[in-house]
C-alpha cells in the first residue's frame, strides 16, 4: 500500500504540532515558480501567536532536512495560522467560533447568519441577530444540516471584556 506525500507528512508533522499544544490543521503543496510551497496550517483553543508559528517553523525544517519526505528538490516553507475567515469543518472549529458570527450555508440550499452560543455533538444553539430593530431570536441547527460554515468578520462589536464593564 502506497502513502502518499501528504500523509507522509501529517504522519511527520502531527506529533511535532501536538507536542506544542498545536492542531495541525493543513497541509498544502503547490509549485511556486521553479520551487514547491510547503504550506502548514496549525491552530489551537487558544489561538496561534506568531512565535510560535517561527518555533514550529524552525522544528518543521530541522525534521524534513532529516527525512527524504520533500526530495531532494529545493521547498519554501511556511507555518501559520488558519487565519479569521477559514471554513469550519471539524467540530472543534466550531468550538473556538463560540460566541462569533458565522454564515451557514445549509444543505437544503439556504443560508443563516447567527452567532454561536453553544455546541455539542449534534449540533449548536444558535442567536439569530433581530433586523430593523427586532429581537434577535433562538435557533438550533444540526451538524448534518450544514454544507459550509464560516466565521463571517466583525469590525465594530465590542470585545465581551468591554460589555461586561
Amino acid at each position: 500500500m502506497s502513502t502518499t506525500q501528504s500523509d507522509r507528512l501529517r504522519a511527520l508533522l502531527e506529533p511535532l504540532a501536538a507536542a506544542k499544544g498545536l492542531d495541525l490543521e493543513d497541509i498544502e503543496t503547490s509549485k511556486a515558480g521553479k520551487r514547491r510551497m510547503l504550506r502548514i496550517i496549525v491552530d489551537s483553543d487558544d489561538g496561534v501567536e506568531l512565535d510560535a508559528c517561527a518555533e514550529l517553523s524552525r522544528e518543521v525544517s530541522d525534521l524534513l532536512d532529516e527525512t527524504d519526505v520533500m526530495g531532494d528538490d529545493e521547498y519554501v516553507l511556511e507555518v501559520s495560522s488558519p487565519g479569521a475567515d477559514r471554513p469550519l469543518t471539524e467540530h472543534r472549529h466550531y468550538i473556538r467560533a463560540i460566541g462569533r458570527l458565522v454564515k451557514f450555508q445549509t444543505s437544503d440550499g439556504g443560508e443563516v447568519i447567527a452567532r454561536i452560543l453553544d455546541v455539542d455533538d449534534e449540533g449548536m444553539d444558535l442567536e439569530v441577530p433581530g433586523v430593523k430593530g427586532r429581537k434577535a431570536t433562538a435557533r438550533r441547527i444540526v451538524f448534518t444540516d450544514i454544507a459550509k460554515a464560516r466565521v463571517e468578520i466583525e469590525f465594530n462589536r465590542k470585545d465581551k471584556k468591554e460589555e461586561e464593564a
